[in-house]
């Protein structure tokens, strides 16, 4: 019987009609999320990172093959797979408060209960005084504070992040990883996160999948606990600029880029 959690991929492939004729995105992509376990895709621009995620949320219909959660097959979106995106993705007419009460709200969550809910995230991810702020009185990195929140908020079976720090500034994405991993670990949804950054990858994942340039492909599945000196605390529970600075670290984060650098340079 599989777990509530547990994210299942079986031969998915998926095909787009372009002027040109069909393009293959990905190849059958064949592998299993463990349930609450943080997975990181990396890989060359075009590879299938987003088209996967797409596939997982619902938004999109593979090819062929198919994805389960909890051992049922995805086949429309759904509060139980909350996505993040790059861009925030608020809405500029509603304050934080109202961003983050939209789901609850079209979900049909009684009012007291949305409410209290509301005010322990606003409290976890340190919003607490923008609550009637609107969007355009954020910076960066608090509009994605609210993204978050609002993800979380609706208490996912599976979070979906597309390079959700791309936009901030060295700073605010070093924070923001930090936080990401306090909120996640009180409330511990399966997370699939997608990045360009390879320590971003290396430092927050329990596994690592590197893709292959399109048609994407696995071309290797890391543990970065297999590559820890002290495999007894997982690197991303300790301050982001110590974790920089080891040489295991450094090491792993060494030969994920050598793995997406060979798909970037092989074209030929």
């Amino acid at each position: 019987m599989s777990d509530s959690n547990d994210l299942l991929y079986e031969d998915v492939c998926m095909d787009f009609e372009s002027a040109s004729g069909v393009i293959r995105a990905l190849d059958p992509f064949s592998f299993q999320a463990q349930p609450n376990e943080f997975v990181v895709i990396v890989g060359p621009s075009g590879c299938g990172k987003s088209t996967l995620l797409h596939i997982t949320s619902g938004l999109t219909n593979p090819t062929s093959g198919r994805v389960l959660l909890g051992g049922e097959p995805i086949l429309e979106p759904g509060p139980d797979k909350a996505i993040v995106f790059q861009n925030f993705s608020l809405f500029p007419w509603k304050t934080v408060y109202e961003n983050i009460d939209f789901g609850l709200r079209i979900n049909g969550m009684p009012t007291e209960k949305r409410q209290a809910l509301i005010k322990d995230y606003i409290q976890l991810i340190g919003l607490n005084g923008f609550e009637k702020h609107f969007p355009r009185q954020l910076s960066g990195g608090m509009q994605q504070r609210v993204a978050i929140a609002r993800s979380f908020v609706l208490q996912p079976r599976v979070l979906l992040m597309d390079e959700p720090f791309a936009a901030l500034d060295a700073q605010n994405r070093q924070l923001m990883q930090e936080e990401l991993v306090r909120i996640w670990q009180t409330q511990n949804p399966t997370v699939l996160f997608i990045t360009h950054s390879v320590e971003e990858a290396v430092f927050l994942a329990d596994r690592i999948i590197v893709m292959t340039r399109r048609p994407g492909r696995i071309k290797e599945v890391l543990r970065p606990i297999e590559h820890m000196k002290d495999a007894s605390v997982h690197w991303r529970s300790l301050p982001y600029d110590d974790v920089i600075r080891r040489q295991d670290f450094q090491d792993l984060r060494a030969h994920v880029w050598q793995q997406v650098k060979s798909e970037i340079g092989d074209r030929h």
